[in-house]
């Protein structure tokens, strides 16, 4: 009799089995040995080049933040005596200048996103930033439908600024931005606190807005409006700061008078941080309290009146200056309204002209070195980089050498072709002719 078919399946030994693992493994091994090599062996993929564009594009913005990672490793060098960027020398000076005014006070336009411009004076900043914080405060108790106290937002605001907020500093606020609130004197407000009583008058804000400012058939104080409230006011301590200017131009000798439109930055001896502080305006005050002024207030003002009156009807006598002196002075003054109402983009210009001189030199000797009548723009851009003493982009050299192919086209040439930039040079016109026509265009554009 035979077994059935399932008793006589096979079944490996032990040693059968530990002989065939190893040889499996073996042949595993070998195969992922040859796919290695066949890898190895294989040529390796070609990338597509870099078109020449992007490729410079990539550069300028590579050298811009090289540049950049200097000049704060170096700020940060010479920001303290113990460090390898101040000497023994400069010490004194720095500790002299830090006990005039703090440095958050000295350097605080510095760390504004603006470039340097019509900037505030710091007590101003602080009113503007005090200003935004009432508004915000307000603006979530008001959309709350909640009454606002000043004593609510006194405590909202020394929260958020961590300084000092009084009742003058809306007086401020009212009188740079009077139809921003209407305050008023009111009682019967539930106040929660121990300190005040209900009966009591208490001086409250209301945000002034437009018919159409509402959300829910109810006024809202939304985002975008904050943001131009904030906008507003910060126009109006600008506005202040210029009669302020104003009046210090018309007392030089000769005055000076600028449109307030065409100002771009303040005269340079203008003191910005010397402007007097804002005067409070009067707020509302209880009915049982006296608002009439004291009899000594209105005695400096009738003197400050008199006073005024008089140097107005007798001006001082100016003594006689010399043509000459008058001359100069005039010209000064001109060269300082240019200044002040001189754009951005002609400063940048002006910058520009006044390091073209230095470029045509080094650009002549980079022809020459090359010996050849035309150069390619980025090879060009590359050695005036290299050679110029001021570290700069490939981008911006290239910005220059347009510049200077723009004034002189009898002498510095650009031709497209196809693809590619070239410039070309004639070295047989004099150089000395080149720089004196380019100072003379830097001379006239800074009169301008």
């Amino acid at each position: 009799l035979q077994p059935p078919i399932a008793s006589r399946v096979c079944t490996p030994s032990p040693e059968q089995d530990s002989g065939t693992t190893p040889r499996l493994e073996q042949e595993e091994l070998a195969t992922l040995q040859s796919r290695l090599q066949r890898m190895r062996m294989k040529p390796p993929t070609q990338l597509p080049p870099i078109p020449a564009g992007v490729g410079a594009e990539l550069q300028s913005r590579l050298q811009s933040l090289r540049g950049l990672e200097l000049r704060l490793r170096a700020k940060a060098a010479g920001s303290g005596t113990g460090q390898p960027g101040v000497t023994g020398t400069e010490a004194p000076v720095a500790a002299e200048n830090s006990t005039k005014l703090p440095a958050y006070q000295r350097f605080h336009a510095l760390a504004q996103d603006t470039p340097p411009g019509l900037t505030l004076p710091y007590k101003y900043k602080v009113l503007a930033e005090m200003f935004r914080s009432v508004d915000t405060i307000a603006g979530m108790l008001f959309n709350r439908a909640e009454t606002i106290t000043f004593a609510k937002v006194k405590q909202g605001v020394q929260d958020m600024m961590r300084k000092q907020f009084e009742e003058r500093h809306v007086g401020q606020i009212k009188a740079v931005y009077p139809t921003s609130y209407r305050f008023r004197q009111e009682k019967n407000i539930p106040t929660y606190s121990s300190g005040v009583k209900k009966s009591q008058y208490q001086l409250t804000l209301e945000p002034v807005l437009g018919e159409d400012e509402q959300l829910c058939g109810r006024p809202h104080l939304s985002a975008s409006r904050l943001l131009e409230r904030r906008k507003e006011f910060h126009r109006s301590l600008v506005n202040i700061v210029k009669q302020h200017h104003a009046a210090f131009l018309a007392a030089l000798s000769p005055p000076m008078e600028v449109p307030e439109d065409k100002l771009t930055r303040w005269h340079p001896r203008f003191n910005v941080d010397g402007v007097p502080d804002i005067s409070p305006a009067e707020l509302p005050q209880p009915p049982q309290e006296d608002r009439i002024s004291t009899a000594q207030e209105v005695l400096s003002a009738a003197r400050g009146t008199m006073s005024t009156k008089v140097s107005r009807e007798h001006p001082a006598a100016v003594p006689q200056q010399p043509s000459r002196w008058v001359r100069i002075r005039a010209k000064e003054a001109r060269r300082l309204q240019a200044l002040m109402t001189r754009e951005m983009g002609q400063e940048e210009r002006l910058a520009m002209l006044g390091r073209l001189p230095a470029m045509a030199r080094i650009l002549r000797g980079v022809f020459v070195a090359e010996k050849k009548p035309a150069l390619p723009m980025e090879l060009a851009c590359a050695r005036m980089a290299d050679s110029f003493p001021t570290q700069m982009a490939a981008g911006e050299m290239e910005k220059h050498l347009r510049l200077l192919a723009e004034l002189l086209p009898d002498w510095v040439t650009i031709h497209a072709l196809r693809t590619d930039t070239y410039m070309k040079l004639d070295k047989n016109v004099d150089l000395s002719l080149v720089t004196e026509r380019l100072e003379k265009a830097a001379k006239e554009a800074e009169a301008l």
